[in-house]
This record gives C-alpha cells, structure tokens and sequence, in this order.
C-alpha cells in the first residue's frame, strides 16, 4: 500500500493528529527530506511548549543531522523567534507546533535561509513526495559524515533585534494586560518588554500545551473574554492576546473593545511609512478600505492580494514592501525578512500608545472609519453555483464593480463584500463593509439569502 500523507501534509504546513497521524519516526525522515529538498549543509530548529514538541524536534534533528547535516536547536521558542534564526543564521529553519489547534495535534512550519516560506509549490510537495516513499520503502542509507546538533539560546538576541526595528524611547508609563493563552508568548514577552515602562500584568503565562484555561485562538471572540475583563478591572491602558505559537497577536483598547486587525495594519503602515520615507504595503482584499486610504494618505502605496500568507509573502518579495497585514492578525516586516512577527506588531502599537497621551481607543479611531461584518461562514454543498447566483444578482448594477482576484468581490460607492469559498470545508465566507451600520446589514443581509437560500 502507497503511503498517502494529504491529511498531513497541508498548504503551508505539516499538521495532524500524534501519534494518530505521525509520530516520531515520521518526524525523522521530514528531517531528511528537507535537508535533501533544501540542499542545506545546517539547519535550526525549535520548537512550542506542546508535550510531543520536544520529541518530534529531536526526531527531525537525528534525520537531518544522519545524512551530514550540522543542527541548531533553539530550544522553546515562538515562530517569529524561529524565523528570526533563520534569517539572523541564514539558515533553512524548521518550527515544531500546531499554533492554536487542540493539545493532540503537532505540525511542521518550515523554510529556507532568511526565513523563506516553504509551501506546496517551494518544497512542500517535494517533501511529502520524499517521506511517502520512504514510509513505503525505508529511508535510503547516507554515507555522509554524520552533522552535530547542538544547543543555543536565541532569546536576548531576538528580543534586542526587534527592539531595535522601533523607536521606543518616548513611551509613557503603561499597564498592559498581556494573555498569552498558555502558549509561546508567555516565554517571550518578558524578554522582549524588559527595560521598557510597561506594568506588566500576566495571564496564562504558564506554558502548557494542553491549554487549560482557553483555546490559544484570539481571532475567536470567546478567548479575549478573559482579557477585556482583566483590562477593565485593571484599568489597563492596553490588552494585548497571543495565539499559541506567539506569531499573531490581537489589541484590546482601554474599554476591552476589539480593536480590528485592519485598524492594527494601518496604523502600523503609518509608522512603517514614516520610518521608511514611503514605500509599498500590502494588504488582503478583505482588509478594511482605512488599510489602503490610509497607505495613500502617507505616501505609500497599497497592492491588494489575496487572501492567505504565501501571496502576502510573494507579493512582499516581488514588490520589496515594507510592510504586509491580513485580516486575521498576521503582520509582516521587510526589516524581519518579510516573516510575519505579532510580536513587532505588539512593540508598534506600543510606541504609538506611549509616544501621545490619549488612549488606545481615541488613537485607533482614525483607523476605523467603516462598519465591517467580520467573516460569516456558510455552510453550502454547492459554493460554485451559489457564487454564479452572486454575480449574476449584481451583473450589469449601476456603479457596481466586480473582480474575481480571490471568490467574488463587489464594490460600490458605500459598500464592498467579499465571497470566498474555502479551499478545505464546503463553507463560502462573507465579509462585508460599509460607510454605515444600515448600510453594512442590508449588503450583508442580501447576499446571506442568496448564499442560504
């Protein structure tokens, strides 16, 4: 029997179910199959605090390092500390976590020297093809020299780097709440705050992958419930929520309000703006319209993608951008090899918090000029047929304009909505925005009772 690993081995990334799905054994010969793919002579490594991490880590080091390779290990880390050894070592780097999913599952995020992304079409496909056939046939012996592994602490080093990319040295005294959700952030963020005038006060700093407290998913408005609550008996200038591998991070305002993750792009596109004297952002089609309004206003320019970090990425490398924000909280910097590193994000929204004195909430309003949906999925078993109706409703509408960049797009003079289906599940997902609160539902509305029929 042929080995399949399509449930494993995703768009972006290898992520299942231990020891169900894959196990230490697998792990080594991924190890072997990306040293072999990438061409690498050493590699770094790290990994989150999920009770398999250690174990899949050390796996993958024996597999590269048995065919010659020379391995880093740095240890307990978050991605964007990874990524940051990968591009500080120019080293191909592999990450060990499954960032927000339930305590069973481990995954694999990898990528080439200088923190190149390796998806299904820059290696990934190669990768899976390699480890199949070696869980068919075994895995070839190598008469290479065996490499070394060996250990180092990258977390200073990290910390004092993105530091360095803000101007830190105007900010006020502030209390933040940061909930870490029992994952990577609760290892960084005292590294990365030292020496800044911040009263820190901690939730869920405890590593624990089994996440006791809530799921380390701060897009879901029920796992900031703890932290708008936290803020507000604090009276706390900020609330800053990590997901479990600390590459993303969500703002709350002094009042516990959500403040969007467009808001956080524009305004970090501002500052990005200001620093570089111009330059290019980029932003996904289902950002708020504030992301490239703003951009214009500050003598950037906006390029519009698709949803989904390989086109932010892409786009990144093509158009030399200085900055790129999704929707769901990821942020990328040219200065951090165009990763995406929430932990930048969180120092930029700091410095702009302490460098005035108003609060968060009145500083970000300028950022929020629309009223947005936030994504709605529906479930359809027919996503082709329902946009086809979609388009057809709105075809040849005065003023209206319709793309097809990534699902359906139409905009008009007060509103815009988005219709994407999902390349996993048989679900079609909404956005919508408008000028107005009136003017939002009755888009949204619409286009919910051709889509639910």
């Amino acid at each position: 029997m042929t080995a399949d690993l399509s449930q494993l081995v995703k768009a972006y990334d290898v992520r299942g179910v231990v020891p169900d799905q894959w196990d230490e054994s697998m792990a080594e010969l991924f190890g072997a199959a990306f040293v072999q793919v990438t061409g690498a002579d050493a590699i770094v490594i790290g990994h989150d605090m999920r009770p398999s991490s250690p174990g899949l880590s050390r796996a993958f080091a024996r597999g590269a390092a048995a065919r010659g390779v020379d391995v880093t290990e740095i240890g307990l880390c978050s991605t964007d500390q990874l990524y940051y050894a990968s591009g500080a070592f120019d080293l191909p780097g592999a990450m060990f976590t499954a960032s927000h999913n339930p305590a069973q599952y481990n995954g694999i995020k990898m990528c080439r020297a200088g923190a190149a992304p390796v998806g299904q079409d820059t290696g990934l496909a190669e990768i899976r093809e390699l480890v199949e056939s070696w869980l068919d046939s075994g895995l070839p012996a190598s008469d290479a020299t065996p490499g070394t592994i060996t250990q180092r602490d990258t977390l200073e080093d990290y910390s004092a780097y993105l530091r360095s990319l803000v101007d830190l040295t105007d900010i006020r005294p502030l209390k933040v709440v940061v909930d870490a959700g029992n994952g990577m952030g609760g290892h960084t963020v005292p590294t990365v705050f030292e020496g800044l005038p911040l009263d820190l006060v901690p939730m869920y700093f405890e590593l624990d992958g089994t996440f006791p407290n809530h799921e380390a998913n701060p897009l879901d408005p029920a796992n900031i419930v703890d932290l708008q609550q936290r803020v507000r008996e604090e009276s706390a200038d900020i609330g800053i929520a990590f997901d479990g591998d600390a590459d993303r991070c969500f703002v709350v305002d002094e009042n516990g309000d959500p403040v969007s993750p467009s808001a956080i792009t524009a305004l970090v596109a501002a500052r990005e703006l200001g620093k570089h004297g111009g330059g290019t952002v980029i932003h996904n089609l289902i950002t708020s319209w504030s992301v490239p309004e703003v951009v214009r206003e500050h003598g950037g320019t906006p390029v519009r993608t698709r949803v989904g970090h390989s086109f932010i990425k892409a786009e990144m490398a093509r158009t030399g951008a200085i900055f790129g924000g999704e929707h769901s909280a990821h942020y990328y910097f040219r200065d951090f090899w165009n990763a995406d590193t929430g932990m930048l994000a969180a120092l930029h929204v700091l410095a702009a918090l302490g460098g005035q004195e108003g609060p968060l909430s009145e500083l970000v309003a300028e950022y929020d000029r629309y009223v947005g949906s936030g994504e709605i999925n529906s479930t359809v078993d027919d996503q082709a047929a329902r946009l086809a109706a979609i388009k057809a409703a709105y075809e040849g509408r005065e003023g209206v304009t319709i793309d097809e960049l990534d699902g359906l797009t139409v905009t008009s003079d007060d509103s815009w909505f988005n219709v994407r289906p999902s390349n996993t599940e048989p679900l079609l997902r909404l956005n919508a925005e408008a000028k107005d609160e009136p003017t939002m539902a009755k888009v949204r509305d619409e286009i919910l009772e051709i889509i639910r029929g």
